[in-house]
């Protein structure tokens, strides 16, 4: 009985190391005054009106969106298909395919953005949506990648071999029965893919030009050159998009469990 008291003490006590720092920048962004202080001078929503009022905050959420949007759509279809491709494969050569497709989540994201960044230059895709959106396609395939792949590899087989039985054509197969199967694992993918493109800022700092100032970009220059409570607000919409998305990313994970139950 004791134990179990001191672990969940123990787990209480870990979550709000890790939690209260967040919960501390909320309160500031309803501050009425111009800079970062405790105890609050007043509340106000001033700094809620200047982020989403216009300008440059709402530009730079705009890129992160159209960014996000675009290299994920493209993870996904990318993704998708070398997961369908390596699934049924084996031996060193499809082993050394996946270590190299997982490798952008492994090594540090300034190697892949410096690496972008060399290969994008003479191209003259930096400073543009193109190159941005290659980048964060790089960085974003590993997350639909790994889950798409367990999905399939997951598969009965034996649901293949009943719609060929059945006078089905092989794809008739994929869209009746490999797709609908998988479809709960390309959505989380995605999921992590999207959060993964919108919270990148060091490829950002590298490859994007004036015109596609990112939302975390933007955030990291005005940490650099004046801290204000609009941070702050801007950092407490990011909470509460990232609880969405973790939220999503639960729904869809439920729902894989309930569809692996039914197959």
């Amino acid at each position: 009985m004791i134990r179990r008291w001191l672990f969940r003490a123990w787990c209480a006590a870990v979550l709000a190391f890790l939690l209260v720092p967040i919960a501390a920048i909320v309160p500031l962004s309803f501050s009425s005054g111009s800079f970062l202080t405790y105890p609050l001078p007043g509340l106000s929503l001033r700094w809620y009106g200047e982020v989403l009022g216009g300008g440059k905050w709402l530009a730079a959420l705009a890129n992160s969106l159209f960014v996000g949007s675009v290299a994920t759509a493209l993870a996904l279809l990318l993704g998708t298909l070398a997961a369908l491709g390596l699934a049924r494969q084996r031996g060193p050569l499809v082993t050394a395919l996946k270590l190299l497709m997982l490798s952008p989540m492994i090594v540090p994201v300034i190697l892949v953005a410096v690496g972008s960044y060399f290969f994008l230059a003479p191209l003259a895709l930096t400073g543009s949506y193109a190159g941005l959106i290659l980048a964060h396609t790089v960085i974003a395939v590993p997350f639909v990648v790994v889950p798409v792949l367990t999905a399939v590899e997951l598969l009965d087989p034996n649901l293949a071999r009943a719609a060929a039985a059945c006078g089905a054509t092989p794809a008739t197969t994929f869209w009746r029965v490999t797709l609908p199967a998988i479809t709960p694992a390309m959505a989380s993918g995605a999921l992590f893919a999207f959060a993964a493109s919108f919270d990148d800022v060091v490829i950002a700092l590298l490859i994007a030009g004036p015109e596609q100032r990112t939302l975390p970009r933007e955030m990291f220059s005005g940490l650099r050159d004046s801290i204000t409570p609009a941070l702050t607000a801007v950092a407490s919409i990011m909470i509460v998009f990232s609880t969405a998305l973790f939220l999503g990313m639960q729904a869809v994970q439920r729902r894989a469990r309930r569809a692996g139950q039914d197959v």
